[in-house]
């Protein structure tokens, strides 16, 4: 059932001229206008601090969205210009963005470093823009621990936090939350799913690329905290809590926040942090770390980290959750396996070709988004023999249309207020609590080359075990 379109409102981009807006904001609001998901009502204003009037904004979100090659004989496009408005923060600032605002609603994308949301934040409060404002802020939150409680601290002076939506867009992946449904949909998996039947679970976020020219922001978070502190525990949550005892935010983000306080801080001794050196990496060369534009040529940023993570509760106590993220690696994927412990008694093993592996369950979260199942099987013929064999979901074929993209979900979820796919502060304070440590006396770095799957290390830290990828 389609969900009733948001009541009038205006949407604020604080840092309009930006990549983000650029390559996902305008975009998934451009979707959601000819999706007719858009408020009846309400400006999309723009905020930087580019000299540019609402025309040339204007021409920046077209070509942004890619309008000169969609088929506009509907008009789409020029009744979504028409919503377009352009404030400079050089010229009148927050006070000529109010003025600018049609509606007693809003919502206010930080589209900024988190070193300038509390200034925001404040300029926000001074204006008398609070009342009616919902305030979305980018990832990370805060540089650790301490920054992330002051800016709570600055956030709970100003809003409610109710008002306040913490965006990790892997949240929004319809195939992360697609873990949900079928963990707590079908009575199969939840059944098996402890540490009577699951041996560990991995989880793997790789790309290929290298850091794609933002060097001056990459060497200031490394993979620790772009995707370690975040996507990366947001995932093994919806692996791991336990049943929400209803579909709401409240609930869910309970069970998110017991999840990570029972999640023991990282071990030194077992996480690995690399750094790329130059190679290939999904047919293109990339460059060493240390050569890439506004890198640091000594930075002991990493680009690559893994580490053995456990999980002190009831169900989970004992399990290995080996969890990898990195830069220039051989290809692009992320993908959450649940390995199950092995048969008792191998019956088949004279009639295997090769060993029997135990029984993986592979949650493929992107690219080709779906859910594999290996078990055993009999090939054809005479002879008994087994081999290892595939039950395969995909959502682009099962469903004939591929996945909305996160930001799309995320906006509209925030036009409606439903706040259960954003991050909350107990939960995110918990989040950092675990890699703080690591943060504060990081392991020694260790390099690999690009277009591997990175340090040789990685792969002692699962052993005897392997890393797995479909």
């Amino acid at each position: 059932m389609a969900l009733p379109r948001p009541t009038a409102q205006d949407i604020i981009i604080i840092g309009a001229t930006g990549d983000l807006s650029r390559r996902k904001l305008l975009p998934a609001l451009y979707e959601l206008h000819r999706e007719g998901e858009l408020p009846s009502a309400g400006r999309i204003v723009g905020y930087a601090r580019a000299r540019l009037s609402d025309q040339d904004f204007r021409t920046l979100a077209r070509e942004a969205v890619g309008a000169d090659t969609i088929d506009d004989r509907n008009g789409a496009w020029l009744e979504f210009e028409q919503r377009l408005a352009f404030v400079c923060a050089r010229e009148g600032g927050v006070p000529e963005l109010k003025h600018r605002s049609e509606e007693s609603k809003r919502i206010v994308y930080l589209a900024v470093p988190p070193t300038v949301h509390a200034p925001i934040v404040q300029d926000i409060a001074e204006n008398d823009l609070v009342d009616g404002t919902r305030l979305l802020l980018e990832k990370p939150f805060g540089w650790d621990r301490a920054s992330a409680k002051n800016l709570n601290r600055v956030l709970h002076d100003v809003f409610d936090e109710s008002q306040i939506f913490r965006i990790d867009h892997y949240l929004a992946k319809e195939a992360v939350q697609n873990l949900l449904v079928l963990r707590f949909g079908n009575s199969l998996f939840e059944r098996v799913w402890d540490r009577s039947v699951i041996d560990h679970v991995q989880i793997t976020v790789a790309e290929s690329g290298g850091i794609d020219g933002r060097g001056d922001y990459y060497e200031t978070v490394g993979a620790g905290r772009d995707m370690a502190q975040n996507h990366l525990l947001e995932v093994l949550a919806f692996l791991t809590i336990e049943p929400p005892a209803a579909f709401d935010a409240r609930a869910l983000r309970d069970e998110k926040a017991k999840l990570f306080r029972a999640v023991r801080p990282l071990d030194p001794a077992r996480t690995i942090r690399g750094q790329y050196t130059a190679g290939e990496a999904a047919g293109a060369r990339v460059p060493a770390y240390h050569d890439e534009d506004n890198v640091d040529p000594s930075s002991s940023r990493e680009t690559f980290m893994a580490f053995e993570l456990f999980v002190d509760n009831w169900r989970w106590a004992g399990v290995p959750f080996y969890l990898r993220t990195g830069k220039a690696l051989q290809r692009r994927v992320t993908e959450a396996v649940v390995a199950f412990r092995d048969v008792p008694i191998r019956l088949f093993q004279e009639a295997a070709i090769g060993d029997v592996a135990p029984n993986h369950l592979t949650f493929r979260i992107q690219p080709d988004e779906g859910v594999t199942l290996s078990i055993q099987s009999t090939m054809p013929g005479s002879a008994l023999r087994v081999t290892p064999v595939d039950l395969h979901f995909r959502t682009a074929e099962t469903f004939e249309r591929e996945s909305r993209d996160a930001y799309t979900r995320l906006l509209l979820d925030a036009m409606q207020g439903d706040q259960t796919f954003f991050a909350r502060s107990d939960g995110i304070d918990a989040q950092w609590r675990v890699i703080q440590g690591i943060l504060d006396d990081p392991p020694e770095l260790c390099l690999y080359p690009a277009g591997s799957w990175g340090p040789k290390e990685a792969d002692a830290l699962i052993a005897p075990r392997r890393w797995h990828l479909h």
